[in-house]
């Protein structure tokens, strides 16, 4: 019970700190807004080529801003020592991290909510015409991110070059969590056999139950050291 109620204390001090500043989500929602506009003049009108692509692109605006979130959720922190603080508190150190790879999934996840429809639009594509399962992909993909996502940023937010350094560390490991979210994502853009997707699903599932299995196991080493 206390751990739970640790997690949803950082998710709700996230949550008001984004509420009176403005700059994490809505820096996000820009970058991620001005990719898939930019990328959508590049094909031209009726082009069947951009509906294989328009899952990568979609994807890459949300990687992009946010690992663009990240680092500016984790200066934040940094800034005010609250992070250091948070490590002091005599409470489960995992269960800190969990309530902040929490804040910055809902972070990313509005910044979709708010993109996706646009996207449909720019494309001329329904990503849900065969049901709601890509809201699944979306969420299985931005899970896995986001986990990773908030391991990185602890372990780069120290660094003098740390808006090159969470890419950097980031986007090699995120791969496979990409790719299966892209493929899973194209069956449906391209109006394929649904259970096309099952397999990209598995996979992606499998990855987010790793990655937080492993992050829950060394995340105490890596802040200690």
């Amino acid at each position: 019970m206390k751990y739970l109620s640790t997690v949803l204390a950082i998710i709700n001090k996230d949550l008001l700190h984004e509420l009176k500043s403005r700059e994490i989500v809505v820096s996000m929602l820009l970058f991620s807004v001005l990719t898939v506009v930019v990328f959508s003049f590049i094909f031209e009108p009726g082009s069947e080529f951009k509906n294989e692509v328009a899952g990568g692109i979609l994807w890459m605006s949300f990687v992009f801003a946010g690992i663009l979130g990240l680092n500016k959720s984790m200066m934040s922190e940094i800034t005010g020592g609250n992070f250091s603080a948070l490590l002091l508190a005599p409470v489960d150190r995992s269960a800190i991290f969990f309530g902040k790879a929490a804040s910055n999934f809902l972070f990313i996840t509005l910044v979709e909510i708010f993109t996706i429809p646009l996207f449909m639009v720019l494309y001329n594509v329904n990503i849900f015409a065969n049901g709601f399962m890509p809201a699944v992909i979306f969420v299985l993909g931005t899970y896995g991110f986001s986990i990773l996502g908030t391991l990185f940023s602890i372990i780069s937010v120290n660094t003098r070059t740390r808006e090159v350094m969470l890419p950097l560390l980031l986007l090699p490991v995120i791969v496979p969590v990409i790719l299966a979210s892209v493929q899973a994502l194209n069956v449906y853009i391209l109006g394929h056999d649904p259970a096309d997707a099952d397999k990209w699903l598995k996979l992606l599932g499998s990855f987010d139950i790793i990655f937080t299995v492993v992050v829950f196991a060394v995340f105490d080493f890596i802040v200690e050291d």
